[in-house]
């Protein structure tokens, strides 16, 4: 056998076990050889996206999320080898519509989004920058922690499951922080628009210290109070450096905001 020939009989192999219904295997193989094969595929797929998203999982008739992994296993094309990076590509293929998983659950994308970023924090590999721990917040420029992430869903995702289907999306977007704390775990906490936005600042214009940031987010919110934002700020920044989200201060880059 050529190595062409070899590579053909791989491509069938494989195009069988993805849709077994309209590939036909490769001649000369026992059937009962090949459903061990058709159903070691199927059950690991299967068990590692109902690991991966849980909540989705629990939500659909056992027939429907069957077909939605059959759906998955023969339309999408995976680029990578690793495990890890299925549920990525089944949120991909969920967000090419194909699946049509959003007549029966229009919040069906923004939940397994919400899902799979979890295992995006639990796996994500980075070297925690350098910084002083016990440095003022105010007068250092506050470092936002890697494992850190803000998100904003217009389904309440994290109150979504067997209990509570939402019909219609909420009338303001829900501002959900998920972080990997000291001991390594994911967690997820619901915050308000104000705590969001004094974290995109944080994220996006680093080097400015934490009193800087907080003026310009009285400036951004129009409110003229700005001890009231200092106070309360500095509070609310302590708090989410307890939490990890915040890891300490370096010194000020001179990128301060306006004063008043």
């Amino acid at each position: 056998m050529t190595d062409t020939d070899f590579q053909r009989l791989q491509r069938q192999f494989a195009g069988h076990l993805r849709d077994p219904e309209q590939s036909p295997p490769p001649e000369g193989i026992e059937d009962r050889r090949l459903q061990i094969y058709r159903d070691l595929f199927f059950n690991n797929l299967d068990n590692f996206l109902r690991t991966g998203f849980p909540v989705l999982h629990s939500l659909l008739p056992a027939l429907r999320w069957q077909r939605l992994v059959r759906d998955f296993m023969r339309e999408h094309t995976c680029h990578s080898p690793y495990f890890r990076d299925i549920p990525e590509a089944f949120l991909a293929f969920l967000d090419t519509g194909q699946a049509q998983i959003t007549d029966d659950l229009p919040f069906a994308l923004q939940l397994a989004h919400y899902e799979w970023m979890e295992l995006v924090l639990d796996t994500r590999d980075v070297t925690l920058p350098d910084c002083d721990p016990t440095g003022d917040l105010l007068a250092g420029a506050p470092v936002m922690s890697p494992l850190a992430e803000v998100l904003s869903y217009d389904w309440p995702v994290h109150q979504i499951g067997t209990a509570y289907r939402p019909e219609a999306p909420l009338q303001a977007p829900v501002w959900l922080l998920v972080y990997r704390d000291a001991a390594d775990s994911v967690r997820f906490m619901e915050i308000n628009a104000v705590t969001a936005h004094l974290l995109t600042l944080i994220a996006e214009q680093p080097g400015r210290t934490g009193e800087a940031q907080l003026r310009q987010l009285a400036s951004d919110m129009g409110h003229r109070d700005v001890k009231a934002v200092l106070n309360f700020g500095a509070d609310l920044l302590a708090g989410l450096q307890e939490r990890g989200v915040l890891l300490g201060v370096v010194p000020d880059s001179g990128k301060d905001g306006p004063k008043s």
